[in-house]
């Protein structure tokens, strides 16, 4: 019981430094916190609370280009943002809109997409050769469920560790294929909060551990581990739910790429290996363009919702001494 959240990290138990047994301690101890009305709680009330301090926000558009000047990123290219009340004429979608000017800029998207894809290589603090180097905490196989029921004995959190550990770790970190019989994890948020779903039905999700990199996770991979992964849950829980389905989704590698731009599909940053722990992780500042910053899972502290949330004040700060 104790392994299986360190796996999360990025490698097997073994091979994680001992200090990230302290995470263990601060669930068990501590507890684990829930945000009422969901986890879009926090970003709304940091959209709210930006809103109050005066920040701009722009949606809908993707940044094309980083345009550097002498060593200082003077603007970016982004394509043409929508509005849900905007007019959309015959012009194409991708025209680019106004640039950008700025005196300091902070990317919070996907550091190595940042890097290789919106700097010229002249720019680029790391090396193909860095990246391809790195170690890398899972992905992850995803489903989200809606019931029209309600679950009799069914609990918030439960952890499925009730196959072989370390084979699954070994198909994580050391083959790199799809699980043959996963570990997995099931949230049933709408028993502790009854606004995320609707009166009388449920709300889960499903969460299988896999290797970062995975291609060809089709639909068909996809259904076939969901068919699994649910008959063992209703074993566990002594009730029949597939029936009972009436909203599914999944998510998996595919879709961290091409929603987030993620790094080999990745889902939970860097390995926390001893060599890319602290300050041996990528930099929170831009090597080689002055004003260019980066927060995010992949810099320091590191993946999950506060550290990625601390690598902005990290950053801010950092910020706050640049401008004087």
């Amino acid at each position: 019981m104790l392994e299986f959240p360190v796996l999360f990290l990025g490698a097997l138990p073994q091979n994680i430094p001992a200090l990230y047994s302290l995470m263990n301690y601060a669930d068990i101890v501590g507890g684990t916190w829930y945000p009422q009305n969901g986890m879009y709680s926090i970003v709304d009330a940091m959209y709210k609370l930006a809103l109050e301090l005066g920040v701009e926000f722009k949606f809908n558009c993707n940044v094309e280009e980083i345009v550097v000047d002498n060593g200082i990123a003077v603007q970016i290219k982004r394509q043409k943002s929508i509005t849900k009340n905007e007019e959309i004429s015959n012009e194409p979608k991708t025209i680019n809109d106004k640039q950008f000017s700025m005196d300091v800029l902070i990317s919070s998207a996907d550091y190595h997409f940042t890097e290789t894809k919106l700097l010229s290589k002249q720019y680029q603090s790391y090396t193909k050769k860095y990246w391809d180097s790195r170690i890398m905490a899972p992905s992850c196989l995803l489903y989200y469920v809606g019931l029209n029921k309600k679950l009799q004995k069914a609990t918030h959190h439960s952890l499925f560790f009730d196959t072989d550990f370390e084979a699954h770790g070994k198909e994580i970190y050391k083959t790199k294929i799809f699980p043959t019989d996963p570990l997995f994890y099931v949230c049933v948020p709408s028993i502790t909060d009854e606004t995320v779903a609707p009166k009388g039905f449920e709300n889960l999700f499903f969460l299988i551990p896999i290797a970062s990199g995975l291609e060809n996770d089709t639909e068909e991979i996809r259904q076939k581990y969901f068919d699994l992964i649910v008959e063992r849950y209703e074993n566990r829980i002594g009730e029949k739910i597939k029936q009972n389905i009436v909203y599914y989704k999944s998510y998996a590698t595919t879709n961290f790429i091409e929603d987030y731009n993620s790094f080999k599909g990745n889902a939970y940053g860097l390995a926390n290996t001893l060599l890319q722990t602290s300050m041996l992780k990528p930099n929170c500042k831009s090597k080689k363009v002055q004003n260019l910053f980066y927060t995010g899972q992949l810099t320091v502290p590191g993946p999950g919702v506060p550290p990625s949330l601390i690598s902005g004040e990290v950053v801010a700060s950092l910020v706050d001494k640049l401008m004087g």
